[in-house]
């Protein structure tokens, strides 16, 4: 036994460090994104017990997804594009790295506003073609609530400039921090009797984002305290390779971020009931795939920024493609087990008030349908964090593409074989295709190391 133990503890001190480096981050944001996934899945279960499946969480979860898809869509390419910078901005000069700091956060708050501006001016559209099938008094509190929530895309905007500094730091607090919104919903929501009342959602969700941005630009300006003006320039000599990067990725996660749109656009068809029963499914899905996902994305993108920046190419690919396998495994163990688990857990976080068991059993079987996608998602992230790193964003923007085609396809062939399943069964193969396109790509570059300098 003790032979055994020595060789253990050899192979452990063997293992390479940036394999433990990307462990303790991992470990970390696992443990912030359950703290805030934990007030999530709180939120849910007040506002199952609250709304139930009726149309307040029908014109809820439309409201959130077209409020949120364009301002997410750029938050995360910004997230992709601003870690590796940030991570070189240190070696900088004060001066330069207050000045693109200024610069990015005011055409953030103004590309945020212009958002906005858009939303209210399209939303009648917007509402007539995904909402038509919906009753009349869900698409008045949509209305209702548009017009006070669609500002929180500039907050989503703003405050993704600083959680990228933090997590170019490897600070990975603001994870812990996406749970506030949810926190202050459940405080709003239980502050309130009234299964009609829209406002507590509103509120809970708007000051949350409020309080959000405050504390992760508090959190980020005590690790990174430079003092930098707001300018609406592109004077920073950063600005070209940010903006190369986002031309050519911008499109590609565009259009993957119009997902939730288009499901909901599916979806609506179904009638009354159906956005909030996927959407509950949804909601305990990214408990887990947040929890793999933010987890190991977020750990292994300043990681393996700061190899590249090295030089050492090969070796962020040898270290990226082991965590590909090694998450696919993961993923694989939690859908098997999720998938026995759904109708416990389901009717733990939901079945209470008005949510009732017709209701748990309509939204655990969507929930095992969603574990398809759970290997899928995880490895390719790690995959997506190693193109980024190396700048690869024209081979990301094309991967992003095909995959929306794939989901578009899908969704229409899926749907009408196997109805609202199909949304999730598209979601699935998505996924997958996305993994099977960058493994494509990165062993078509293995023989060729050079590949993977910056262009």
């Amino acid at each position: 036994m003790i032979p055994q133990l020595g060789a253990l503890r050899s192979k452990l001190l063997q293992i390479h460090p940036d394999h433990m480096r990307i462990a303790r981050g991992a470990l970390r944001i696992s443990v912030f994104v359950l703290a805030g996934r934990c007030a999530g899945a709180f939120k849910e279960m007040a506002i199952a017990y609250r709304y139930g499946t009726g149309g307040v969480v029908d014109a809820y979860q439309l409201t959130m997804a077209l409020v949120s898809w364009l301002p997410m869509a750029f938050a995360t390419v910004f997230g992709i594009v601003l870690v590796p910078v940030f991570v070189n901005l240190r070696q900088q000069s004060i001066e330069d790295q207050a000045r693109f700091l200024g610069e990015l956060e005011a055409w953030a708050t103004a590309v945020g506003v212009a958002f906005t501006v858009l939303l209210y001016l399209c939303w009648p559209l917007a509402l007539h073609l995904i909402a038509r099938n919906l009753s009349p008094d869900t698409r008045a509190i949509c209305r209702q609530m548009m017009l006070t929530m669609a500002p929180i895309g500039v907050l989503m905007l703003v405050s993704c400039g600083y959680a990228s500094r933090l997590q170019s730091r490897e600070r990975h607090i603001n994870t812990l921090l996406d749970g506030l919104p949810a926190g202050l919903v459940l405080i709003f929501v239980l502050s309130v009797s009234d299964h009609t009342a829209v406002l507590p959602l509103i509120c809970g969700t708007v000051g949350g984002y409020v309080l959000q941005t405050l504390v992760v630009r508090t959190l980020s300006v005590r690790i990174d305290p430079i003092r930098f003006k707001l300018r609406l320039t592109l004077k920073a000599p950063q600005w070209p390779r940010v903006l190369r990067a986002v031309r050519v990725l911008g499109l590609g996660q565009l259009v993957m971020c119009c997902t939730p749109v288009l499901d909901q656009f599916f979806v609506a068809r179904y009638g009354d009931g159906a956005i909030a029963t996927l959407g509950y499914a949804n909601r305990v899905l990214s408990l887990l795939l947040s929890m793999g996902a933010l987890a190991i994305s977020q750990a292994t993108l300043p990681i393996l920024s700061d190899i590249i920046g090295s030089g050492d190419s090969v070796r962020a690919r040898h270290t990226a493609l082991k965590w590909t396998l090694l998450m696919f495994l993961l993923g694989s163990a939690v859908a098997f087990v999720a998938w026995l688990l759904a109708p416990y857990l389901v009717a733990l976080l939901f079945q209470r008030g008005a949510f009732n068991a017709r209701d748990t059993a309509a939204v655990a079987e969507l929930f095992r349908w969603g574990q398809l996608q759970m290997p899928f998602y995880f490895s390719g992230l790690v995959l997506l964090t190693l193109f980024a790193s190396a700048s690869r964003y024209r081979e990301m923007a094309v991967i992003a593409l095909v995959s929306f085609l794939v989901k578009v396809l899908a969704n229409l062939t899926m749907t009408s074989w196997l109805g609202v399943p199909g949304i999730l069964t598209g979601t699935a193969l998505m996924h997958a295709t996305t993994l099977v396109c960058y493994l494509v790509y990165t062993k078509r570059w293995a023989p060729n190391p050079v590949s993977w300098e910056q262009p």
